[in-house]
């Protein structure tokens, strides 16, 4: 595959001096690489794209499905020191959403969806480095281009090309990298408020019933100004916070 490397670092670097993009023909998590780098007292920011992985973890230590050609996943590392980090992984799939179709939704806190089927994911890790408050910010994007088989899954996956039917993961890259790049600068200075209203114009969960992990049940009613999904439960309105928290729709 050609990537288009040059153009996006041509696009980037302007706003992040010393950004570098690097492509591997084969890695076991992006994100793993990157956090690997970062212990070991590398900071730099980077886009690292991994053709295939091996290895690629979702939330949850869930495992991601990654094939050359059939997916994209990529990693964006970069030092950063928002004052809260509070609403980030919803800030990242505003940014990817938008540049990539109208269609697509996004469900708290890390999912990308089409008609209620998992086109992709995003996982947020930090590693502490240098002092100063500041962390290196390791972001993992994941998104199938082309249809997979749904074996072990209750819900066939969602793919780009029921969208963009000529979709392939270098063209993809190339949509949403700069953007992404530019949103995250956003986050750290203007912190969740200013994404908020992106989110909710693509909430997938929103006046819907869910249940949590926990096994309480409630209506959707969007997020707050930290980025927490609000439920009405019985028990009243219930800010739910904690990333280990599983949501899902409610059986019709």
């Amino acid at each position: 595959m050609r990537w288009p490397a040059e153009a996006i670092w041509e696009a980037v670097a302007p706003q992040l001096p010393g950004f570098t993009v690097e492509v591997l023909p084969q890695v076991d998590s992006t994100n793993s690489e990157l956090m690997r780098r970062a212990r070991g007292g590398q900071a730099e920011a980077v886009l690292l794209v991994g053709e295939q992985q091996t290895a690629g973890r979702g939330r949850l230590g869930r495992g991601w499905e990654s094939a050359a050609g059939a997916s994209l996943t990529f990693s964006l590392g970069l030092p950063l020191a928002p004052a809260d980090w509070s609403g980030l992984s919803l800030a990242v799939g505003a940014s990817v959403a938008e540049s990539l179709h109208p269609a697509i939704r996004l469900k708290w806190p890390n999912d990308l969806w089409l008609e209620d089927r998992k086109l992709g994911g995003i996982l947020i890790e930090t590693a502490s480095f240098g002092g100063a408050g500041g962390r290196y910010a390791v972001i993992g994007v994941g998104l199938n281009i082309a249809p997979r088989a749904a074996e072990g899954l209750s819900t066939a996956p969602a793919a780009l090309r029921e969208l963009l039917p000529q979709a392939d993961a270098p063209e993809v890259l190339q949509r949403v990298a700069a953007p992404l790049v530019a949103d995250v600068l956003r986050f750290t200075q203007d912190g969740f408020a200013a994404f908020q209203p992106r989110f909710d114009a693509r909430d997938a969960l929103r006046a819907r019933a869910v249940t949590l992990s926990d096994g309480s049940a409630g209506v959707a009613q969007g997020v707050n100004a930290s980025g927490s999904l609000l439920v009405h439960t019985a028990a009243g309105l219930q800010a739910v916070s904690s990333s280990e928290v599983s949501v899902r729709p409610a059986a019709p």
